[in-house]
């Protein structure tokens, strides 16, 4: 299947960048490469790109979508994941960046390829694998995971109320058989949720495929510990820009986004700071900036898409 990914808040991350024609740029979430495209266009013969993605699929959608730019200005596209950042461009000699962007989780290629079993609309094997180097899979987490385990993660990670009936009922099933495929997972699912509850919000599934695929991504995690990270790696008055898709996500860019602008540990009734911690920049956006409501019409996943904004002091 072709790589085909809607660039989501394509317009406000662009103009969120500033971008500097002869500056660099790193996307470390490249996938079919729409952003980068778009920030490649802007770029002199001077100008740096470095993309990073851990999907082969889309380094090689990527590369062929840049093309056009290839013999205009240097071009870097490396198969890792994002929290690599600092080490790739250490590699490369680089030693900061003028704007980074990631756009976060999966891409409308994976949910549209059903073999790589992210979907739940399709009768496939369990496997959520976002880099397919990686030995684990979602059938390995739904099988060997304890019921404690399972309700955890699909407690915090798909925020589900009714976690602890899926984990249960999940538990139960395997005792008779290996749960292999996302149709047998759904109907485990269905089962565990209230008729009068499964009528509303969705997908029965959506929540607790969400868990499940963050949880063996370490999705979280690694935003976690790249961000802070990534904010150093910026030049004076550079950016990056984060595109989320829920809650969980939000609050973890906009809580280290703060912490960033504002680092002070002093007691508020201190007259003055004396933990010596000083602000890395400012935060951008206030406020996310959400999709308008054209662009949720033409792409309906892009309805629950954030983007905040930091610029390094």
């Amino acid at each position: 299947m072709e790589f085909s990914h809607k660039s989501v808040l394509l317009e406000e991350t662009i103009q969120g960048l500033h971008i500097k024609e002869d500056g660099t740029y790193v996307d470390g979430t490249l996938g079919g490469g729409g952003h980068a495209f778009h920030v490649c266009k802007r770029l002199s013969g001077k100008g740096r790109f470095i993309g990073i993605d851990q999907d082969a699929a889309a380094i090689e959608a990527a590369g062929i979508r840049l093309l056009p730019y290839q013999d205009k200005l240097k071009i870097d596209i490396v198969r890792s994941n994002y929290d690599k950042t600092p080490q790739i461009l250490k590699e490369l000699g680089v030693s900061g960046a003028d704007g980074i962007v990631l756009d976060l989780g999966v891409s409308s290629y994976q949910l549209d390829t059903p073999e790589r079993g992210f979907t739940y609309r399709e009768d496939v094997p369990l496997d959520m694998r976002m880099d397919q180097r990686q030995e684990m899979t979602a059938k390995d987490i739904v099988n060997d995971y304890s019921e404690m385990e399972l309700y955890r993660v699909i407690r915090d990670y798909g925020e589900e109320k009714f976690a602890k009936n899926i984990a249960r009922h999940i538990c139960m099933a395997r005792q008779n058989t290996v749960i292999e495929t996302t149709y047998e997972l759904n109907d485990i699912i269905k089962a565990a949720i209230p008729i009068r509850a499964r009528s509303a919000g969705g997908h029965p599934s959506k929540r607790t495929y969400q868990a499940i695929r963050i949880e063996l991504n370490h999705e979280l995690t690694i935003l976690e510990r790249s961000i802070d990270q990534m904010i150093d790696l910026l030049k004076p008055e550079g950016r990056i820009c984060i595109i989320t898709f829920h809650s969980l996500e939000d609050r973890i860019v906009k809580r280290i986004f703060k912490t960033n602008e504002n680092p002070c540990t002093c007691p508020p009734n201190f007259p003055l700071c004396v933990c010596g911690k000083v602000s890395k920049g400012k935060v951008v956006t206030r406020k996310p900036i959400l999709p308008s409501e054209e662009e949720i019409a033409e792409n309906r996943r892009s309805k629950s898409a954030k983007l905040r904004i930091f610029e390094r002091a």
